[in-house]
């Protein structure tokens, strides 16, 4: 807050904390999707997101830690979209139905979608994967407590998930998808 000035009257261009901490893992999550985990530069996160770099390390205490993030963010997403997709649903089925939808919809975002492929990549170091994994589970425990169906359904659910993303992530035409 600029000192003398009212809160309500602060400057357009000045995020608060938690703005500025969401438009840099808006940054990341681009960086990380075009350059994986490895390649991503702070430098380049913080130009992305108009800030300097050392600013970055006032978010996050390191790059792991924003990359990690990334994919939290993410993984929360994804259950936020299957949770309100399930509400109002009529059986089910419906509710499968919904959540399939809702996933759909998320796989519009290519930046996300590479970015989540690149956490599962970047696993080989497990203090990435212990989080992933968490997260990948978090997300599985949602799927199988919405559709209410024994565990190969739920697995089966997931893996048509990850066909999607795979699909999506490779721009397949439309008769590899089912979509259209």
């Amino acid at each position: 807050m600029v000192a003398g000035m009212p809160t309500a009257a602060r400057p357009v261009n000045r995020l608060s904390a938690d703005e500025r901490r969401e438009a840099v893992l808006d940054a990341a999550v681009r960086e990380f999707a075009q350059a994986g985990y490895h390649a991503a530069s702070t430098t380049a996160i913080a130009r992305r997101a108009g800030i300097s770099q050392p600013y970055i390390y006032a978010l996050f205490p390191n790059k792991k830690a924003l990359f990690i993030g990334c994919q939290e963010r993410a993984s929360l997403r994804i259950r936020e979209a299957f949770l309100a997709a399930a509400e109002g649903a009529t059986d089910i089925e419906d509710r499968a139905a919904r959540m399939g939808e809702a996933y759909k919809r998320l796989l519009d975002d290519r930046d996300e979608l590479l970015c989540q492929l690149h956490g599962f990549a970047a696993a080989g170091d497990p203090e990435i994967r212990k989080p992933v994994a968490a997260c990948f589970r978090e997300t599985y425990d949602t799927i199988a407590a919405l559709i209410e169906g024994s565990p190969d359904e739920a697995r089966a659910f997931v893996a048509m998930g990850m066909y999607l993303n795979i699909a999506r992530a490779l721009e397949l035409p439309e008769e590899y998808t089912g979509e259209g």
